[in-house]
């Protein structure tokens, strides 16, 4: 299970809605002392040349500012999120290709410009194949 705050969840679904229709990504930092959750999300550059939308790629540049961050800020850097333009938030091919075992990834669905859906995925440890996380919102765990 995944719990994403308020702050962030809203973050993720206006970088979603900006950067229609092409996909967005960012990364996702928390903690994880009662279970994995998301208390910040600073969108990225998606830096993919060609077709931006149906893909997304973050630089290693950036991959390494955001491990700086997660230390100078005493968090933990949980995962990265991206959108799925006129598509589900079903993970792809693609996206477990780039995958990496410990991250969550947080796909959201933007139809016509307006946030649809929102799932998370896991890679099993010993499988390269993912597995969906339960998100609860913060609305869903909590009065706010």
């Amino acid at each position: 299970m995944i719990k994403i705050n308020s702050n962030p969840l809203e973050v993720m679904y206006q970088d979603g809605r900006d950067s229609f229709p092409n996909e967005c990504c960012g990364f996702m930092y928390g903690s994880e002392e009662n279970g994995r959750t998301i208390e910040l999300a600073v969108p990225v550059v998606n830096s993919k040349e060609g077709d931006q939308r149906r893909r997304f790629e973050i630089s290693p540049l950036d991959y390494m500012k955001a491990e700086q961050f997660a230390l100078q800020n005493k968090l933990t850097l949980l995962g990265v999120y991206h959108t799925h333009p006129q598509h589900p938030a079903i993970a792809s091919v693609h996206d477990l290709e780039k995958a990496m075992p410990y991250f969550s990834y947080v796909i959201i669905s933007v139809l016509d410009g307006e946030i649809d859906d929102i799932k998370s995925w896991r890679l099993y440890d010993e499988k390269r194949e993912f597995y969906e996380e339960e998100v609860l919102k913060n609305n869903e765990y909590q009065t706010i």
